[in-house]
């Protein structure tokens, strides 16, 4: 069977999970392309594949028109597979956790999450960001996030329930990046994009640090960020 009519009322529910009021609704969202849907595999996290390639089949395939692929993309040119995914659902906590509070560019966020995963950061506090299902999110990522372990939670509130953790925070007038060392617990937080980490969280860190710049006022949160995790990681 192929679905052919974009006013189809499966794919018209589909095609919300757009929206983060529906995912969140029904704990489900969308990604698009071969390389993701190769990582939401490896997961076991794809409840429904919509594709217009014959040679993909199974039990969960669902074969579509080129209209209606087009309609669940947010993409241009969309390639041949968007599939419907289950939210990520691991509580665990490792020793090395990044929080983020405040994020608002899908782009920073995603830049983030590879950084996490490639420097060993596995854990991510997530604290009024952007939505990382947001589709910019996602293909941001490049398929990292299917590998990190996420947390809805109020910085403050995760602080004083884990306090075996050094917290690292980020400040102009803090330590430099240079000579700090970290111990094997740690919590690196970072803040939003235009007025960086709550006073309240600063207050509460065990230290803060800044980058040595020259040239430029600031870096991107999304690149300094990545900068104190690679320094970490090869540092610990």
């Amino acid at each position: 069977m192929e679905i052919t009519s974009v006013n189809n009322q499966l794919i018209k529910d589909m095609a919300k999970l757009h929206q983060k009021k529906y995912r969140d609704e029904l704990e489900l969202f969308l990604i698009e392309g071969f390389h993701l849907y190769e990582e939401a595999l490896k997961m076991d996290v794809i409840k429904t594949i919509f594709t217009t390639d014959d040679i993909i089949q199974g039990h969960n395939v669902i074969h579509v028109s080129q209209s209606v692929l087009e309609k669940l993309a947010k993409t241009n040119n969309p390639q041949k597979i968007i599939c419907v995914c289950e939210k990520l659902k691991r509580e665990n906590i490792c020793d090395r956790v990044l929080i983020i509070e405040g994020i608002q560019d899908p782009g920073n966020l995603g830049t983030l999450l590879r950084s996490a995963l490639a420097f060993d950061f596995k854990t991510v506090i997530l604290d009024n960001t952007v939505d990382i299902y947001n589709d910019k999110v996602i293909r941001s990522t490049q398929g990292a996030m299917f590998k990190l372990n996420f947390i809805e939670m109020n910085t403050l509130d995760f602080m004083n329930l884990h306090r075996d953790f050094e917290y690292i925070g980020t400040s102009l007038n803090g330590e430099s990046l240079d000579t700090f060392r970290a111990s094997q617990k740690i919590a690196v937080i970072l803040g939003n994009e235009g007025n960086g980490l709550s006073s309240d969280v600063l207050n509460k860190t065990n230290k803060n640090i800044t980058i040595k710049i020259n040239e430029v006022e600031s870096l991107n949160v999304g690149v300094a960020g990545s900068i104190i995790m690679h320094h970490i990681n090869r540092n610990t």
